[in-house]
């Protein structure tokens, strides 16, 4: 049977695209659910103008990517925080604080689930940060930890 899924589906497909499942796998399990409704001819031009829908939204996400990583590539950040003698932090810096950080030291918006780091900061010092906008745009921006 050709269903039209309405949501991701794992391992069968992504909104909006038309596949073919086992008849009992589509009553039984798709359509009640709402994953997937059956391929009319009008659920088939609606099943289009999603997926040209999707690949815009793809199209400007990525650019918009693109746009954060030129203005913020090699851009350094300054961040203070409370630090013992030896250079150790009281606490550590986390995605959100380098967000946060960003955000303040630049102007530019930047969400904390865009942000990777391998474990918290702990050290005062130059951090090099990635920042992952889009799955194909990554970028480092460097995180200068001072003592406050």
């Amino acid at each position: 049977m050709k269903v039209i899924l309405t949501k991701d589906v794992e391992e069968l497909g992504n909104k909006g695209q038309v596949v073919n499942v086992a008849d009992g796998y589509a009553r039984n399990y798709l359509v009640p659910r709402s994953l997937a409704v059956k391929a009319t001819d009008g659920a088939l031009r609606q099943a289009e103008a999603m997926r040209v829908a999707r690949e815009e939204a793809l199209i400007a996400a990525r650019q918009e990517a693109e746009g954060y990583a030129q203005s913020l590539t090699g851009t350094r950040v300054v961040v203070a925080a409370r630090a013992g003698d030896e250079g150790k932090l009281f606490g550590s810096i986390g995605d959100g604080d380098i967000a946060a950080a960003i955000t303040k030291f630049t102007g530019i918006t930047v969400d904390r689930k865009i942000v990777e780091i391998e474990a918290p900061i702990r050290e005062i010092g130059l951090h090099e940060v990635m920042l992952r906008p889009h799955p194909e745009v990554e970028f480092a921006v460097t995180l200068d930890v001072i003592p406050a």
